[in-house]
């Protein structure tokens, strides 16, 4: 099977470990992943956050490291019939980028196609902004985010912080400590075997 292309949708302070971890997964086995951001080009700087749970009553926020962008965003909503996935990493970005129309109309494409769509923490942020792109689905994310899952007209689904869930093509999490399960789920879904020998 050939490798598939999938079009990860990012910005500013996105969590660091939805991209690299995701990114260098799905490459590992032969995928390609472009990462981009609305308003940059191939080459620039991506800044990153990481954020953890300390005993605080939210989450911690801390400086990533930076991500150099490996396609221009323009170049990528004129080639989307190219893609056979698209990726909403968590973090800050989705709660800025969701109100792009570029990047709604990116995910209005995705779920018109019928094709997966993988979400993991804030990314459900994105989905959300997008009519009818949650609605009548079961979703998992950030707890924070459920309230508008629910208003979205979607299930919001309370995962332990390292399950995904599958409801179609749609993949999901509650964020980055249920990266390998994430990624696991996306593989199949994509319709990669990996064998062990």
């Amino acid at each position: 099977m050939p490798g598939k292309k999938i079009l990860m949708l990012t910005g500013d302070f996105t969590e660091e470990y939805e991209i690299f971890v995701f990114e260098q997964a799905m490459e590992a086995v032969g995928h390609t992943v472009h990462v981009v951001c609305p308003d940059k080009k191939a080459g620039d700087i991506l800044r990153t956050s990481l954020h953890d749970f300390e005993g605080d009553q939210t989450y911690t926020e801390k400086l990533g490291h930076n991500v150099t962008l490996n396609k221009t965003f323009a170049d990528a909503e004129k080639q989307l019939d190219s893609y056979h996935a698209v990726y909403c990493a968590g973090g800050r970005g989705p709660e800025y980028i969701r109100t792009d129309k570029r990047v709604q109309a990116i995910v209005r494409h995705f779920h018109e196609k019928q094709k997966p769509i993988f979400t993991i923490c804030h990314g459900v942020q994105i989905l959300i902004a997008v009519d009818g792109v949650v609605r009548g689905k079961k979703v998992a994310g950030l707890g924070a985010c459920e309230p508008e899952v629910t208003l979205a007209g979607g299930t919001y689904i309370d995962l332990s912080p390292t399950d995904a869930y599958v409801d179609g093509t749609m993949v999901s999490a509650k964020g980055w400590t249920a990266l390998a399960a994430f990624i696991r789920e996306c593989l199949k879904v994509l319709g990669t075997e990996i064998t062990h020998k």
